[in-house]
């Protein structure tokens, strides 16, 4: 077992509403939605049904995205010799592992203003984007965060042994 300092990231995003505040929000929508739908129906406005229940379906649909998004995380390891990072989003997990002395991050803007920009660690032509999910604020904290731990390329700056882990 190596006694080397290790620092440890973990990050996920951000998801306030519990599955049992999904389903009441869902269900008070729906009744409110379908109780107006029906009156209005019933006066011969037919029509508001079919957009109530389409309405309902994507309310639906959005609600259960944003609960599957709580499932979402990602850790950062960064040791002496590596940066490990592995990805647990959909059930899926990926992981890919840097050689800290040849890693850098880079926080990669876009041209257009509605695209955030992507965090990634790099590596000998291999790219693994991080914080995704994060807002651009909280993404730029933590390239600001990572930078020193990492280094630039061909650097290998001293870890903190003192530094909180999460």
């Amino acid at each position: 077992m190596s006694s080397s300092p290790a620092i440890r990231i973990a990050i996920a995003p951000h998801c306030s509403l519990t599955p049992s505040g999904a389903w009441t929000l869902f269900l008070a929508t729906c009744s409110v939605s379908f109780g107006v739908a029906g009156l209005l129906t019933l006066r011969g406005f037919w029509p508001v049904l079919a957009f109530a229940v389409l309405e309902m379906l994507l309310l639906g649909w959005a609600l259960y995205a944003s609960m599957q998004r709580r499932h979402h995380s990602e850790t950062i390891v960064i040791t002496e010799e590596c940066v490990d990072i592995e990805t647990h989003a959909r059930g899926a997990a990926a992981h890919a592992v840097f050689p800290r002395h040849w890693a850098q991050v880079k926080l990669r803007g876009d041209v257009s203003p509605l695209r955030p920009a992507r965090l990634t660690v790099e590596s000998g032509g291999k790219r693994c984007e991080i914080g995704s999910f994060l807002t651009e604020q909280e993404r730029q904290h933590l390239a600001v965060r990572l930078a020193p731990l990492i280094g630039g390329m061909a650097e290998s700056p001293q870890l903190p042994s003192g530094q909180p882990r999460g």
